[in-house]
């Protein structure tokens, strides 16, 4: 069988077609509850009779760097992609890692057209479509990429399909709504019955997960719909490998106000106003849901600052996980020590971090902060619709989604039986 080699590491090409789906925020428990409720025949089958893992994702547990890190099957310190937001080393200033000049390494996907297979996908916010999509020859008989956000605006030069919402038949969905990600799945569910590309890889959003806990009515609710249409899409013969970006926790205190360490402010006490700058990878442009709150920021400090002893400080916070220099964090988290800054803080796992209170706006969070960022949220599913022979004591990564589904020995449903 034919094989490519992407970032060292050696993938088959796919014999049928292969949906891999990054649901976003999907922690542990989501999908058990769900069919535990009865609500999700699909998983309750694909749990039993095929593949159930328990991966770690990348930290900082965010969907830009996840992401990235599922279709390179690489961590952030290959891909260069280690927030959704950063302080850019050559400029200065903030800017969103959404420009695919921050990549650092290719995808799966273009190695993939290369050798000759069709390319489908779909997400469901517009922030991760220009870098999921970099080097991909655009087109309907070549790659179609584009996302439920922006389905209004699709062009056949800039995404390979034009009138996706009557392509997909429903209208477009807001993008703070369940309905986005369910635009994903539709439309994933549409271009498998009229194309049959060999690869598709669909990405969800956050937002329930954000508001409700697995096994509360409208998460089981998200997950039945999800359940729906990867029945669809294995009906129509596909292979199906279903991981998460990160998992999610509750942060909000007794009260139910967010648990917040603001940690611009303890610096801007301990050094003088502004010397030291607090970056927050969790910010993008939708910020209602969690009000950019997060438990994983980095710190850049003036260079006369004492590194060490702030380290120590910060460490002795309250709801501080862990302080580590920028050396140390780059080896442990496996991310790129260019993009890092001097110091990164991990809170614990029902915390978060700000920079100054006066900065967020948390009118829109209309239910108890749920967030992640964290090594508390680092855990997510990894399920295949298949039984595979795996190797015992391994730690999978949620990036290995590719790989168990190009590569991974099958049982037949015989062996799976016994």
């Amino acid at each position: 069988m034919k094989s490519i080699t992407v970032n060292n590491r050696r993938y088959r090409l796919p014999a049928a077609p292969t949906v891999v789906v990054c649901v976003d925020g999907s922690e542990p428990g989501y999908i058990e509850a769900a069919v535990e409720a009865g609500a999700a025949p699909w998983f309750a089958r694909t749990l039993r009779a095929g593949t159930s893992l328990l991966a770690d994702c990348v930290v900082p547990s965010f969907t830009n760097p996840n992401n990235l890190s599922i279709v390179t099957g690489t961590p952030p310190a290959v891909h260069g992609i280690c927030g959704n937001y950063l302080l850019d080393p050559e400029t200065g200033t903030e800017v969103m890692m959404n420009d695919p000049r921050f990549l650092r390494a290719p995808t799966l996907f273009t190695a993939l057209q290369a050798a000759g297979k069709r390319i489908a996908i779909v997400t469901a916010k517009d922030k991760l479509r220009a870098l999921l999509g970099h080097g991909l020859r655009i087109g309907p008989k070549d790659a179609i990429c584009f996302s439920a956000e922006k389905a209004d605006k699709c062009s056949v030069p800039e995404n390979g399909i034009e009138d996706a919402l009557a392509f997909v038949g429903r209208p477009l969905p807001s993008v703070y709504s369940a309905d986005l990600s369910e635009f994903v799945f539709a439309a994933g569910v549409a271009l498998m019955k009229r194309d049959r590309p060999e690869v598709m890889y669909l990405s969800t959003t956050d937002y329930i997960q954000h508001k409700h806990a697995p096994g509360t009515p409208v998460a089981n609710a998200f997950y039945a719909m999800m359940d729906g249409h990867l029945a669809a899409l294995e009906a129509l013969g596909s292979v199906i490998a279903l991981t998460a970006d990160h998992g999610m926790n509750a942060k909000f205190d007794a009260a139910g106000q967010p648990d917040v360490i603001y940690l611009q402010d303890v610096l801007d006490g301990w050094l003088t106003k502004g010397a030291a700058r607090v970056i927050l990878p969790i910010t993008d442009p939708y910020v209602v849901h969690h009000g950019a709150l997060g438990s994983y920021a980095v710190v850049y400090l003036p260079e006369d600052a004492d590194r060490a002893g702030l380290i120590r400080r910060i460490a002795d916070l309250p709801g501080v996980e862990s302080a580590l220099s920028r050396e140390a964090a780059a080896e442990r988290f496996e991310l790129p020590l260019d993009r890092t800054g001097d110091i990164v803080v991990v809170s614990t796992r029902h915390k978060v971090i700000g920079t100054s209170a006066e900065r967020h706006d948390l009118s829109g969070l209309t239910e108890p902060l749920r967030s992640h960022g964290g090594v508390s949220e680092q855990k997510v599913p990894l399920v295949l619709n298949r039984a595979l022979v795996l190797e015992e004591g391994r730690r999978w990564r949620n990036f290995d989604a590719f790989d168990l589904a190009f590569n991974a020995v099958q049982l037949s449903s015989q062996e799976a039986a016994e």
